[in-house]
């Protein structure tokens, strides 16, 4: 049985269908990630589920899931994550926007992984001398005389030598990242076999071993290790939406989740980067500190910085939210952040537009609400924003030039 869901929207379920199984489960492994309302008047006595900003699927039990729909265009959020991963980059997705769903897509790109590192074993995979201590017939490399003295009765004497094997981190990345794919259960027959396949060729040489999505990132390549780059780019997104092995227990498939919020602030994060003139400098997850005894420190979502003058000229904040009118707790921290930063703009970014707009002056700090929409072209839309950003009093005044002047 599947159990569908739309992010932040309120979807009635019978008591029959959330059985107390169903109910534990969510409760036990999934209450952050959910609202889950018990049968009242208020619900018309039925069960009430909902979503809070992550699409996705869930295998809650062996005989049920839950399929979590994004209310962006899948298409679009094919595009967020192609900026977010910096996969558009590396030209890997041509073709796959045809697909329909989130799991359409997670198979496809699982279908690419897998063959690029099947035509990487083919050409053979990176290798590297690492550094080995072992109990040898024969003296390799460097024998250990401390131990020889210490143990003189032991025939193998030990070495320290170097091994030039494939057993190498960047090959583990991919290993462990076919291993959780070939378990998510996303994958039909048509591209299990070539996850299998992959998988099999890797563990037969490296060891299979727990990387987090964080191991994927600021990796050294060569000019001989550089097609590594983008095959960690795919294992990252895998490895940071698929939910650990460990914790799926005798459970055949493993939860795959996008947690909309972040992939919101990832992709306005990569966009910006892209697309604003060279002038500026845009830096994400920026930490700031307030006061080391009170222990008040930030991560500021984007602080955007003029190159030449490497002063902030606005402080940004992504709120992937549907909202009337900015929140206070929200304009709060805006304002707090601008001022640390010593920013003359706060702005924060929301998917869809505010029925009440916002721009308004604290003291000598403007507060603007600006929209980054996802429902049409994001090309398009992305311009629209940035141009309405860029072209705010506050950062021509400490530009002293056009916004998108020539250079």
């Amino acid at each position: 049985m599947i159990l569908e869901l739309i992010e932040y929207e309120a979807t009635p379920f019978s008591r029959s269908v959330i059985s107390d199984e169903v109910e534990e489960a969510l409760v036990r492994d999934y209450a952050t990630y959910f609202d889950v309302r018990a049968p009242s008047l208020k619900t018309g006595q039925k069960w009430e589920l909902t979503s809070l900003g992550w699409v996705g699927f869930i295998p809650l039990l062996p005989n049920v899931g839950l399929l979590l729909r994004p209310k962006t265009p899948i298409g679009n959020v094919f595009r967020m994550l192609e900026y977010a991963y910096r996969l558009d980059s590396f030209e890997l997705l041509d073709g796959t926007f045809e697909a329909a769903t989130l799991e359409e897509f997670y198979e496809q790109l699982a279908n690419i992984l897998a063959k690029r590192i099947l035509d990487r074993g083919r050409k053979g995979f990176q290798r590297s001398y690492e550094p080995e201590t072992d109990q040898l017939a024969f003296v390799r490399g460097r024998m250990d005389v401390g131990a020889a003295i210490r143990a003189p009765w032991t025939v193998k004497p030990t070495c320290h030598f170097e091994e030039h094997t494939a057993d190498t981190e960047d090959n583990r990345i991919l290993a462990w990242t076919m291993y959780a794919v070939a378990r998510s259960g996303l994958c039909s027959e048509r591209v299990l076999p070539t996850v299998r396949r992959a998988y099999r060729q890797l563990a037969g040489t490296v060891t299979v071993e727990q990387h987090a999505a964080r191991s994927c990132v600021g990796r050294h390549y060569t000019r001989l290790t550089e097609d590594y780059r983008p095959l960690h780019a795919l294992c990252r997104f895998f490895l940071e939406n698929t939910g650990p092995t460990h914790d799926a227990g005798d459970r055949s498939m493993l939860p795959f989740l996008v947690n909309m919020n972040r992939l919101f602030e990832k992709f306005v994060a990569e966009w910006m980067a892209k697309h604003l003139p060279s002038r500026f400098e845009l830096r994400a997850q920026e930490a700031v500190t307030v006061s080391d005894e009170a222990g008040l420190r930030f991560n500021l979502d984007l602080t955007l910085y003029d190159r030449e003058t490497k002063a902030p000229v606005a402080v940004l904040d992504t709120k992937y939210k549907t909202a009337e009118a900015v929140g206070t707790p929200d304009f709060f921290q805006i304002v707090t952040y601008a001022k640390v930063k010593g920013a003359p703009l706060a702005v924060l970014i929301y998917p869809t537009p505010l029925a009440k707009p916002l721009s308004t002056m604290v003291g000598d700090t403007r507060v603007l609400g600006l929209t980054f929409p996802l429902a049409g072209d994001l090309e398009t839309d992305g311009r629209a924003f940035l141009d309405r950003l860029l072209r705010r009093p506050e950062i021509e005044a400490e530009m002293c030039t056009p916004a998108f002047a020539p250079e």
